[in-house]
This record gives C-alpha cells, sequence and structure tokens, in this order.
C-alpha cells in the first residue's frame, strides 16, 4: 500500500509538507477531507430541496408532496446510475442530467431551464450552509500555493465541476486551485481508480510526482498507490465524535421533541475556522436569543400565509434586528419566495399616543395607560405622553375642580379618588377634546403621509411585528387609522403577549402572542416575565427613540429624541455593552436558517424546546448568567419622574435583580421566586 493514515490533521499536515517537497502537484479530496459537514449524513441536504420542489409545483396546481419528490428523485438518480455501468466501471450520475428529468416529470408542460437554475441555486446554497472548510489544509494548501505547487481538488461526486467550483470559491480556495475535477464530468472516479490516470494525462502530472490527500483508505488511498501516487489519508477520530453526536441528536428528535432544538443547536454549532473565542454575552446572543428571534420569525411568516398578509410591518426599535433575522434567513426557509413584502416601520408609544388623539379624542382607556408606568402622577405626565400643551387645558380642567398638578394615580401621595372621577368627567367634555384633537391633528397627518409613502394603505391585511408586551403601539396606531376607508386589516404578532391591560380586538385590529399569550396558559413562555426589559434592550435598533412626526409644508419630517443628556448617555451606553448581544443575534440568523429548513420542523415542533430554553435561562439562570445579560441602563419613553409612595413596590422584587450574593450563594432563591411566579399565574 503507497498510503499512511493519519489521525489527526497536525500530524497530516506534517508529513504531508515533508512529502510534499519534491512534489510538483497536490490533490485534495473535497467532502470530508478539505471540506467537513455539519450534519453527519449528507443525503439530508436533499429534504430541503424537495421541500422547495412541492412549494412551487403547489403553486402550479400540481399536487406533489415532498416525501414523493424525493423518492422519485431517488429513483431517477438510481435509474441513471445503472445505466451508467452499463458503459463505465464506476455508477455515477449527473445532477443536472437527472435533475432535469426529475422536474420534467413533474412540472411537465410547465418546466423551464429556470426551474433547473432556481432548484439547483438553492440546493448549492444548502450545501454550502452545511460545508465548512479545515482551517488547517486551507492554511496549508496557501502555503503550497506560494511555493508554486500546482492544486488540484478530486471529488467522487454527483455534482459537475461547474457546480463544485462554487462550494470551492464558497470556501474561499478557489484562487489557489488550477482545477475541480468531478466524476460526474466523466463517468471516470477515484473508487474505480480511473480518475488517476484520466488526471494525469490530461493535466500532464507524472505519477511519482504527485501527492493526493484524502480521506477514505480504498478511493483516496488504495487506488491512488495503484496508480503510482503517494497518497496520505485522513481518520479523524475527533470528527467521527462529533458527527456521531449531532446522529444522535436527528435521530432523537424524531420521536422526543425536545432533542429537535438540541440538533438545531448542533448543527448552528460554530466549527473549525468559524470557531473563534468570543465574550459570553456574543455566545448568548448567538446560542439563546438568536434561535428564539429565528423561531418566531418562522412562525411570523407561516401567518403571513395563512392569513394572505401582503406586508410586513416591523415595528418600534426592536422591528429592526426582527427585519435582519428576517431578511437572512428567508432565503433557506423560504426558497419559493413567496413571502410578503417587510418594511421598517419608524413609531414608538410617544410619537403614535398623540396621533391616535386627532379623531377619537383622549379615550379614558388611553388615559389610564399612561397612569400605568409609577414615575406618572399627574396631567402633565398625560400631556408628555400624548404630545399635548398642559397650559392650554387650564380653563378645562378649573371647570372640573382640577390643575394641571393634580394627583391622579393613586400610588402617589395627594391623590383623591374623587380626583379622578373628576378627571374621567373631564374627558367626556366635547371642548376639551375638541383641543386635544385641535392639538395633535398635525401630528397625524404628517403619520398619514409617511404611512402613505411606506405602502400601509396598499394592502388590505398587513402583520405589524413588534416585541409586546401590552400591544401598546398597536393600539396607538391602528386608532390613528382607523378612520380611512383604506384602513388596512392589522395582524398584530407579538414576540410576548403580557395583557397587562384589555387590548380591543376587532376583527380589523387583533393581536395574538407568538412566543406567549397571556390569553393561553403557558407556564413555561409565561417566565418572559422575569426579564422583558432584557429582550427590547437585546433587539434594539441602532438609532434614537422616535419623538414623534412633524408636519412640513411638502410633506413630513421624522422627530428623534436627542442624546446628548443624561438618559441619552445611558442609552449609548447600553447600546455599547450589548454590541457583542446583537452581534451575536445577527451572525445566527443564517445558521439557523439553514439549520431549521435542513431539518424541517415548525413552530409546534420547536416548542418544547423553546420552553426548555426559557425556564433555563430566565427562571433558573446561573448567577454568571445574569451578571451577563442583565441590562445597564433601560429607557422607558412613557415612564415620568415623580416618585411614587415610599412603600410601593414592596413584594413585586424579581429574580433578576437581586444581587450577585443572593444568586450564587442563596440555594432556594430561585425555587421562591418560580413558586411565587407559578402562584401569580394560576391566580390570573
Amino acid at each position: 500500500m503507497n498510503f499512511t493514515t493519519y489521525y489527526s490533521l497536525e500530524s497530516l499536515i506534517k508529513a504531508g509538507k515533508k512529502s510534499a517537497r519534491d512534489k510538483h502537484a497536490v490533490s485534495v479530496d473535497l467532502f470530508d477531507t478539505l471540506l467537513v459537514r455539519r450534519i453527519h449524513d449528507p443525503d439530508l441536504v436533499k429534504l430541503p430541496v424537495a421541500r422547495l420542489i412541492a412549494g412551487l409545483a403547489a403553486a402550479k396546481g400540481r399536487s406533489w408532496n415532498w416525501q414523493k419528490i424525493q423518492s422519485q428523485r431517488d429513483t431517477i438518480e438510481q435509474s441513471h446510475r445503472v445505466t451508467t455501468g452499463m458503459k463505465f466501471e464506476d455508477h455515477e450520475a449527473c445532477y443536472p442530467v437527472f435533475m432535469r428529468e426529475l422536474l420534467a416529470a413533474i412540472f411537465q408542460d410547465d418546466y423551464d431551464e429556470s426551474l433547473l437554475a432556481q432548484v439547483t441555486e438553492y440546493e448549492l446554497a444548502m450545501e454550502n450552509s452545511m460545508l465548512v472548510p479545515r482551517k488547517m489544509l486551507v492554511d496549508w494548501l496557501r502555503e503550497l500555493a506560494a511555493e508554486g505547487k500546482r492544486i488540484f481538488i478530486i471529488s467522487d461526486m454527483y455534482l459537475p465541476s461547474s457546480h463544485l467550483q462554487k462550494l470551492v470559491d464558497h470556501a474561499g480556495v478557489l484562487d489557489l486551485v488550477e482545477a475541480v475535477i468531478s466524476s460526474a464530468d466523466t463517468f471516470l472516479a477515484k473508487a474505480s481508480g480511473k480518475a488517476y490516470p484520466m488526471i494525469s494525462e490530461k493535466y500532464s502530472i507524472r505519477p511519482e510526482e504527485w501527492l493526493h490527500v484524502g480521506d477514505n483508505p480504498f478511493s483516496d488511498g488504495m487506488r491512488a498507490g495503484e496508480a503510482g501516487i503517494e497518497a496520505i489519508i485522513i481518520h479523524d477520530p475527533g470528527e467521527q465524535q462529533r458527527k456521531s453526536i449531532v446522529k444522535r441528536y436527528y435521530n432523537y428528535s424524531d420521536g422526543r421533541p425536545f432533542w429537535r432544538g438540541r440538533a438545531l443547536q448542533q448543527l448552528m454549532a460554530p466549527l473549525e475556522g468559524e470557531n473563534l473565542p468570543n465574550s459570553p454575552l456574543y455566545t448568548e446572543g448567538y446560542n439563546f436569543l438568536g434561535p428564539l428571534i429565528g423561531i418566531f420569525v418562522q412562525q411570523i411568516a407561516e401567518l403571513c400565509r395563512k392569513n394572505e398578509i401582503t406586508k410586513v410591518f416591523f415595528l418600534s426599535r426592536e422591528g429592526w434586528t426582527f427585519k435582519r433575522y428576517w431578511e437572512k434567513t428567508a432565503p433557506f426557509l423560504f426558497p419559493e419566495k413567496n413571502l410578503p413584502e417587510t418594511e421598517y416601520l419608524y413609531v414608538s408609544r410617544m410619537a403614535l399616543a398623540g396621533a391616535s388623539c386627532a379623531y377619537q379624542g383622549l379615550t379614558k382607556a388611553n388615559a389610564d395607560i399612561a397612569f400605568l408606568p409609577s414615575g406618572n402622577r399627574d396631567f402633565r405626565d398625560v400631556c408628555r405622553i400624548f404630545s399635548l400643551i398642559p397650559e392650554r387645558f387650564a380653563e378645562h380642567l378649573a371647570a372640573h375642580g382640577l390643575s394641571v398638578d393634580t394627583c391622579l394615580s393613586h400610588i402617589h401621595e395627594g391623590y383623591d379618588p374623587g380626583d379622578r372621577k373628576r378627571f374621567d368627567t373631564l374627558l367626556l367634555d366635547e371642548s376639551f377634546q375638541a383641543e386635544v384633537k385641535r392639538q395633535t391633528a398635525d401630528a397625524n397627518q404628517a403619520m398619514q403621509r409617511y404611512f402613505e409613502q411606506v405602502g400601509m394603505f396598499s394592502h388590505r391585511n398587513v402583520a405589524i411585528v413588534d416585541i409586546g408586551w401590552l400591544g401598546t403601539i398597536q393600539r396607538f396606531l391602528f386608532e390613528s387609522i382607523a378612520h380611512r376607508a383604506d384602513c388596512p386589516y392589522c395582524f398584530g404578532y407579538l414576540f410576548g403577549a403580557t395583557r397587562g391591560i384589555p387590548y380591543p380586538d376587532s376583527d380589523r385590529n387583533m393581536i395574538s402572542g407568538v412566543m406567549y399569550d397571556r390569553n393561553r396558559f403557558d407556564l413555561a413562555a409565561s417566565t418572559l416575565f422575569y426579564a422583558q426589559d432584557i429582550f427590547e434592550e437585546a433587539c434594539r435598533a441602532p438609532h434614537p427613540t422616535l419623538n414623534g412626526y412633524r408636519l412640513t409644508a411638502d410633506g413630513y419630517e421624522l422627530e428623534f429624541r436627542k442624546t446628548d443628556d443624561d438618559i441619552g448617555q445611558a442609552e449609548l451606553h447600553q447600546d455599547d455593552y450589548f454590541g457583542p448581544l446583537q452581534k451575536g443575534i445577527i451572525d445566527s440568523a443564517p445558521r439557523f436558517g439553514a439549520a431549521a429548513a435542513l431539518l424541517g420542523y415548525s413552530f409546534d415542533d420547536w416548542k418544547p424546546w423553546i420552553n426548555y430554553l426559557l425556564v433555563s435561562k430566565l427562571a433558573f439562570p446561573r448567577a454568571k448568567e445574569v451578571a451577563n445579560i442583565r441590562h445597564r441602563h433601560h429607557l422607558d419613553d412613557f415612564h415620568g419622574s415623580k416618585k411614587p409612595k415610599a412603600d410601593f413596590g414592596k413584594g413585586m422584587e424579581m429574580l433578576w435583580s437581586q444581587s450577585q450574593m443572593q444568586l450564587r450563594f442563596n440555594p432556594l432563591l430561585r425555587l421562591k421566586f418560580f413558586f411565587s411566579h407559578l402562584r401569580r399565574r394560576i391566580n390570573e
């Protein structure tokens, strides 16, 4: 045998460097040598392709489920291999040939070459997503190229050379290679040994001047040796162990739903040169928050299809991250490209609150919302939230025995229930409401101009996507446009719907929580209550809060909050601190999209794993996790500066606000808070 087996890349490359000194050419096997697969079984990459074809067929009115398509593909491919075997020793097939036959059989008169191009592009994208170059081998190839060695990549594969070149290019080594050679082009493979003489003759390589590197002892080792070529073989136990773990998780996931999430995480895990040292915050973004957001946007896309939604508006500052995640995952999860349009909408509670009063006035429900934050006390706070000028209401307030400084919140000193009743009566005063409408009319008009520009009124059904929690932003948004005849049906999808106040659902305006909804008892998902602010800060857009819409002579202007005061500087500090966390979230998006597409699971399939993640990370976190993930600053634009009564907040402590000493050394602390949380959820 003219080959040697090595059990680590280090030893193989060390030996290879010695052997390559007197060689003119070095060839490398592609799969499982130069490139390793994230998945244990390469045939699994075919499954999302079958699902794509099934979707395209359904759009043409042809009823083919993906399992039948995959079976037909296997049958046609095997038939081609049998036919090839009648003329060649290697039973090989050629992807463009058998895939063209498959698509023609499915689509018949609707088939054209663009269909083959679309399917091929997606299959290569899925292949690339599951392939990782071995960094040490790539570095060695660069050294060889610098020394003037001729480098070839050889593969026994049904993908022709033109397709393999795209995989090699994606790995970043195509510029080093003289040729990429595939058995699909000639039906002469390494397995029979026929490829080696053909390559030797075609590229004028003398066997004694040729070193071959591969992983298969038979086709890369023995057959190369028979052709007079020195070969070195990699047999990596660590790589085999990794694949066995993936296989175990994948097989478990078939009947045990929890393992579906573990299989997802394993397929997303960075390998080889991707696996770089990162901060704990980056890791939390990549492994925890990123997949949760991925499952969230995957479910939104499915809901949009179900409800015939043609445009998705990602709201508030968290929508910035949701939209970016959507864009990076959609090419893998929804390659048919039959998704709705998307738009990031510049809105905020502060910007919409005033605009919502332009036609309906200030409603009692909305006024009550103003007093939910503990820092809001009086009519000045109402005016701050709804963009009103308090001095212009002096006469209206006086007529009802009130002033701008009358305490209207029961958690503040000086509160008189009679004053709150008089305030409710004030809201029924038509002259008061006329002034409210007058002051907010321009903001509403500016907002409508903005919404018209972004296509809000050009669609019958739109999705309104936000982090949550009360649905206040969508409430104000819908109330601002409900008067229009072309007001769309608004389907609100929140990451979590805590519903602390009743939401005015109607057939034209509804909300539902995707990861959690208080209207559905879901104890595990309700642990979102533990750390709502963290999700907001982790997903926040890199721009200041929108304060309002200003009407101009030729349109509108968006007015953003200044960042030069203490609050603005604190917000910038928080953005900087969570920078690695947000990078981890976004970096996880394409890996999530590819892994989820390959596994083929839906939201219900992921749910047991979602529950595990939320409970373990939020209700029973490690002390170090709390120290890392807990936000440093959180801006609540509705929250005023007034101090509530001294006893306010007693008994409302949260686990994530506890000291590191308590978290580390109080063994029953987490159970105490969990049982308290459980009791509140049961009593709701």
